[in-house]
């Protein structure tokens, strides 16, 4: 059987976090849904689908191979899945079957025949997907074996548990360095990673959750961290930082200040004071000394979240802001409870800003102006360098079709 992940019409609803990468690579917990998936199935995806403007930049990251460029579904048995699924548990459908999330297609098996009309084009649109499949009998997967991911703060929530889950699996113990005065609260439950260093009067608490710290990762003095709690390889976790539960930190990222209930995608530097809190944070974004996030109303009801500029009653008490890839603010910027900064956005204010920054903005006391993509680029390529990496031409081509992809989406 062919594993194929697809990415949906609904990809919407998770911008700005996916203008650069499929909706099946966004973290929770561990690693991405596309990750959960494949451990689940035990295999590796033999091909994806993902939309036309994200098709070139992906096949080029050479991640698995992309239908539509390198590979036909030649196979007569294949179970494709969504890519918004967080799926927990390998689940056998019937050939010749699909499973349903009211008009969404969660999943299909289905033969070569009829995966060949399935393509980016026909999966974006609804009617056409039920067209595909009509000679497909409906069949069900449990909501407990995959959850349909539609709103990012979905993933925020899910984290807690997906570190415990894939925690089960983990020898704890430690491969690097613990310093004298370190301490490491429920040890069974640790797990430290070969390079890492836990620096002196740096506490690890697993007594309500696992703590995973990967390799290479350096946990500076007095940092106090809380799980369940995922930290990427190659991370800096700065002196006197305290990370809460239910936090996902990814690869090369510089943390300090006060992080809970948290993900950061990863390349991200956090490294000052301030507070972020039930919040999901793209790549390549740095966040100045003292900027802070409200995740709660006074009033503790409801959040509604600016998803493209519309608001969404998320029906939750807890949410902080989800921030596009390649955005920065500076010192003191205050970001209200469930607010939205899209994708290479630069906030400089002394007030609190709006609950909804367009992609591509540059927000100053002074108003709004427009961030000038070929200068966002420019910047983009000097913060990735940092890193030792390098944007190639596909990837600054996608994005400088952002900035014209995100006006006709974003409503300002």
């Amino acid at each position: 059987m062919k594993l194929i992940v697809f990415e949906d019409a609904d990809y919407i609803s998770l911008l700005p976090l996916v203008y650069t990468r499929p909706v099946f690579k966004l973290r929770c917990g561990f690693d991405a849904l596309l990750h959960k998936t494949e451990a689940a199935f035990g295999k590796q995806a033999g091909a994806v689908v993902v939309r036309s403007a994200l098709r070139t930049a992906f096949h080029r990251r050479n991640e698995r191979p992309v239908i539509g460029v390198d590979t036909a579904t030649d196979e007569n048995d294949q179970l494709w899945i969504n890519g918004r699924a967080l799926v927990t548990k390998a689940f056998d459908i019937p050939m010749n079957s699909a499973a349903w999330r009211g008009d969404t297609l969660l999943a299909a098996r289905i033969d070569a025949p009829t995966s060949s009309t399935l393509g980016d084009a026909v999966l974006m649109g609804a009617d056409a997907t039920r067209k595909a499949l009509a000679k497909c009998t409906s069949t069900v997967v449990s909501d407990s074996i995959a959850q349909l991911i539609e709103y990012p703060w979905q993933l925020v929530n899910a984290t807690p548990s997906e570190i415990v889950r894939a925690f089960a699996d983990v020898e704890p113990g430690s491969r690097g360095i613990i310093y004298p005065g370190a301490h490491l609260v429920n040890e069974g439950a640790i797990h430290i990673g070969a390079g890492s260093r836990l620096m002196p009067c740096a506490v690890l608490d697993a007594e309500d959750g696992p703590i995973y710290i990967a390799d290479n990762v350096t946990i500076r003095p007095n940092v106090t961290i809380t799980g369940p709690c995922y930290i990427g390889e190659n991370c800096t976790i700065q002196a006197g930082a305290n990370i809460r539960e239910g936090t996902s930190i990814g690869m090369w990222s510089k943390i300090g200040g006060e992080v809970e209930g948290t993900i950061i995608h990863g390349y991200s530097n956090k490294q000052h004071d301030g507070f972020l809190g039930h919040s999901y944070v793209g790549e390549w974004v740095n966040l100045g000394a003292d900027t802070v996030t409200s995740d709660l109303k006074n009033t503790y009801g409801p959040i509604k979240v600016p998803i493209n500029g519309t608001l969404v009653d998320s029906g939750e008490m807890f949410i902080g802001s989800i921030i596009g890839d390649h955005t920065k603010t500076g010192i003191n910027v205050a970001l209200p409870t469930g607010s939205v900064v899209g994708f290479a956005s630069n906030i400089f204010l002394s007030r609190y800003a709006p609950k909804f920054v367009p992609s591509f903005s540059w927000l100053t006391d002074e108003g709004m102006e427009r961030n000038d993509p070929e200068r966002a680029l420019a910047v983009a390529c000097k913060v990735v360098a940092r890193r030792k990496r390098e944007l190639g031409e596909t990837e600054s081509s996608l994005f400088l079709s952002i900035a014209r992809l995100s006006s006709e989406i974003e409503h300002r």
